[in-house]
């Protein structure tokens, strides 16, 4: 079946390129994807633009476009079993990994529906009784939504969920290595009524799919998840035509222990921070930060816990961790292990590719663990987002503070401890968009998410996440005007 959907069609690439998309579990093909062309994309573009500018939708009662929305929730729920597969094979996570995606995708739709229709704007105090002032919200106009390849669909369905509940029309982008549930998902937006024209998916690698979209006048905004380079790559081409642009670039999270937190809990905890989905996650607790008391009983114990993680395909459910993305992703992860052990780091646990027959033809790579880690070292300071954890030590509370400031990202962060005073002074001093005590990696559709510094520009999900999809206007109405303005006569 074609994979590509524009103006309300499904079409196949207009030059025949086709991309092939690969389990990383075994290095399998799964299909092949349709390719668009640059034509494609500007008449997908062409076609939101139409609908936005020539159709009823961005003035839709909000009442009918929360039921839309939640209708695609109905549906996800539906297919549910059916994508999670789809994810874990795409992208190699585990099967219980996909399922909570897919359950929480379900759940952003619903969120956004329930908010769509719950502002309605404010009256402003003009201080005269004849006139009304007031401010009103209307959608940004076409939306050019381009997603990653961890979390495909999740991610995606931050920007989708709120610019449809805003009223604007859309482009969406998956990530070229895992498009598969984002077909599925346009599918569904299909089949639960969403107007010709408003919803368009196109795929491609995102130098040119994604930069096309930030680089056109037709598109009103641009959100990206993704790394700094392609952020940077499309602020330059939103910058031309000064249109408004969303970014979660990834983190380099700080995961604070003190030594007054329970030693089973912190250690069970760190492990899932940094090993879930093999540490490919924006927000991956990649830096454990432990006090002195119990920084050498942490490391033994993270090292020996790290090393019996089960490695395996995502639809094995004795699966604990899965592959990497790709070859490629796997020898970037390669390349900062090198580095860091030529760098002076302790290799506490794997550092490796794994052994077993069976993970030979997947991109495989054992959670890895260094200790007596320098805060100059690439390992510390660059995103991996891979299975890679590094631990660091503090003495005070204050060098906490500092150690988990001490990075250009800024998205989240965590502090471990039983004084819930300390708790508050820690959490209220670091510069990250979301910081968890006492847990971690947990997220709500309606708290914002989003970072501080290198780690982006504005706030997915929460009201923040319908704000970026809509414009504020201010409406002045007089309701005596009189002649005999500024001017006399």
């Amino acid at each position: 079946m074609p994979s590509l959907f524009i103006d309300g069609q499904w079409l196949a690439s207009a030059d025949g390129t086709t991309s092939p998309v690969v389990d990383p579990s075994d290095g399998s093909v799964l299909t092949d994807v349709d390719v668009a062309t640059d034509g494609q994309v500007q008449a997908a573009i062409a076609a939101a633009r139409r609908a936005f500018d020539t159709t009823d939708w961005p003035r839709t009662p909000t009442g009918d476009r929360a039921a839309l929305l939640d209708r695609v929730a109905a549906l996800i729920d539906r297919d549910l079993e059916e994508m999670a597969l789809l994810e874990t094979r795409n992208t190699g996570k585990a099967m219980r990994e996909s399922r909570w995606d897919m359950a929480d995708v379900a759940r952003v739709f619903r969120y956004y529906a329930d908010l769509a229709d719950k502002e309605a704007g404010r009256l402003v105090d003009a201080n005269d009784p004849n006139v009304v002032s007031r401010i009103v919200h209307e959608p940004v106009g076409v939306c050019g939504l381009i997603g990653p390849w961890n979390y495909p669909l999740l991610q995606l369905s931050w920007k989708v969920a709120p610019a449809l509940a805003a009223g604007n029309t859309v482009v969406m982008k998956p990530a070229h290595y895992t498009p598969l549930t984002a077909i599925h998902l346009t599918r569904l937006l299909a089949e639960a009524g969403v107007p010709t024209g408003v919803v368009n998916l196109v795929l491609g690698p995102g130098g040119r799919v994604g930069q096309a979209l930030a680089d056109s006048p037709d598109v009103d905004l641009v959100s990206l998840t993704g790394g700094i380079e392609a952020g940077r790559a499309l602020l330059v081409g939103a910058a031309v035509n000064v249109k408004r642009v969303a970014l979660e670039l990834g983190g380099k999270s700080p995961n604070i222990i003190f030594a007054d937190a329970d030693f089973e809990t912190v250690v069970d905890n760190a492990l899932a921070a940094a090993f879930v989905h093999s540490g490919q996650v924006c927000s991956a607790g990649c830096r454990a930060i432990v006090q002195d008391e119990i920084y050498d009983a942490f490391v033994d114990e993270i090292g020996r816990r790290a090393d019996l993680i089960h490695l395996g395909r995502g639809i094995d459910d004795t699966t604990e961790a899965g592959a990497l993305i790709s070859a490629e992703h796997r020898a970037k992860v390669e390349e900062f292990v090198a580095s860091a052990i030529a760098e002076g780091a302790r290799l506490v646990a794997g550092g490796r590719r794994p052994t077993e027959p069976e993970l030979q033809t997947g991109f495989f790579y054992r959670p890895t663990v260094f200790a007596d880690v320098r805060r100059d070292m690439r390992v510390i300071r660059e995103e991996i987002f891979g299975p890679v954890l590094t631990v660091e030590r503090f003495s005070t509370e204050e060098e906490a503070i500092a150690l988990g400031n001490d990075t250009t990202y800024g998205l989240a962060g965590a502090v471990w401890t039983a004084d819930a005073g300390r708790a508050q002074r820690v959490a209220g001093r670091l510069r990250h968009g979301t910081i968890w005590i006492n847990d971690y990696n947990t997220y709500l559709p309606q708290a914002e998410w989003g970072g501080f510094k290198r780690s982006g520009i504005g706030r997915e999900l929460g009201p923040s996440g319908l704000d970026e999809y809509r414009e504020a206007k201010h409406i002045w109405h007089n309701l005596d005007p009189k002649p005999g303005g500024w001017f006399g006569g």
